[in-house]
């Protein structure tokens, strides 16, 4: 019955789409849910249709077979989509489901995660491996100029292409009221998060992840000039904007009263194209414009249930990703996540 079912989903989806607007060697394939899988079916759709990802993923699993990790597992379920002979359809990504659970406990149980951690921990491990493979090949023999490495073990590893996609540089500004000398101290950064109010904007949450905050009482910050804790200003600002910019509502608050998380489900606009404002003056390219690509969505009332769903940009199409159910969806500038 689900395979009929599947089926009917998989040939009203292509007719939707018609066959002659059907963009040539893509492929709408759902993903089987495996219990509570949603929160990283959903995100698997998100930085499938993330071009730059898909094809770095993709040129890996075409180098010369690696031991089962994390990223071979990813990049074999991103091939067997891509290969497909049919335009749509489902696949059940068991593999990498089965060696997310075994690589963190975290991930190993059947209760609701959270998308977002799980996208930093992907993002993060990819890394990871690639970092370690890196490392690997440099010990087995020559630097590809052909000079041994002599390099220091405790120098901070080359950045890999999931930094080049999705890294930027965050510029910690400090400004001492006393003697008004500004330090700043660069952090890097995958994704930001941000805290959602209600009826709030992206470009709203934004200008308050940049606020200034002003440092006083307790909180006074120690400066090198006046050798001594002041009263200071601090505010946050992007140095370097990413390639693709991930950003994280922050919808799950913690209640003190309550001893429990609860959900924040205030609606935020966003706008289909973005430029950040909050750029330090030193930045790269402050101009930037972002289009947005996907959306994961989580419905529902609280942080250990409800449901994730991916809304994804392909082409010309905005595609709505429920695990096994591929629908084409009408694009909106507002949702939930």
């Amino acid at each position: 019955d689900e395979a009929l079912e599947w089926g009917a989903n998989a040939s009203a989806l292509e007719k939707e789409i018609g066959p002659e607007q059907f963009p040539v060697n893509e492929h709408y394939f759902g993903l089987v849910n495996f219990g509570n899988t949603c929160y990283c079916n959903s995100v698997l759709q998100a930085l499938y249709f993330c071009r730059p990802f898909r094809e770095k993923v993709l040129a890996y699993k075409s180098q010369p077979r690696k031991k089962e990790n994390l990223l071979t597992c990813l990049a074999d379920l991103f091939h067997s989509i891509a290969t497909q002979k049919k335009k749509v359809g489902v696949i059940p990504p068991k593999k990498f489901i089965t060696r997310l659970r075994k690589e963190n406990e975290l991930f190993d149980n059947y209760m609701q995660q959270d998308a977002h951690e799980f996208l930093n921990y992907l993002l993060n491990t990819i890394a990871d491996i690639l970092q370690e493979e890196r490392k690997q090949e440099k010990q087995n023999g020559r630097l590809p100029n052909g000079s041994i490495d002599n390099e220091n073990n405790n120098s901070t590893p080359d950045p890999t292409w999931v930094h080049e996609i999705f890294q930027g540089t965050l510029t910690n500004e400090t400004r001492c009221l006393t003697c008004e000398t500004i330090s700043s101290k660069d952090e890097d950064f995958l994704d930001l998060s941000v805290d959602v109010e209600q009826n709030t904007s992206i470009t709203h949450c934004l200008r308050g992840f940049s606020n200034t905050e002003t440092l006083c009482s307790e909180y006074k910050y120690y400066c090198e000039e006046c050798r001594s804790k002041q009263e200071a200003h601090k505010r946050m600002k992007v140095k370097k904007l990413p390639m693709i910019l991930a950003l994280h509502l922050k919808r799950f608050k913690y209640m003190d009263q309550l001893h429990r998380y609860t959900k924040l489900s205030y609606r935020v606009v966003f706008p289909l194209e973005l430029r950040l404002f909050n750029t330090s003056g030193d930045a790269t390219n402050p101009d930037r414009m972002y289009d947005l690509v996907a959306v994961v969505v989580h419905c529902g009332s609280g942080p250990n249930r409800g449901h994730y769903i991916a809304i994804v940009k392909s082409h010309d199409f905005w595609l709505l990703f429920d695990d096994d159910i591929v629908e084409v969806s009408v694009a909106t500038a507002n949702s939930q996540r």
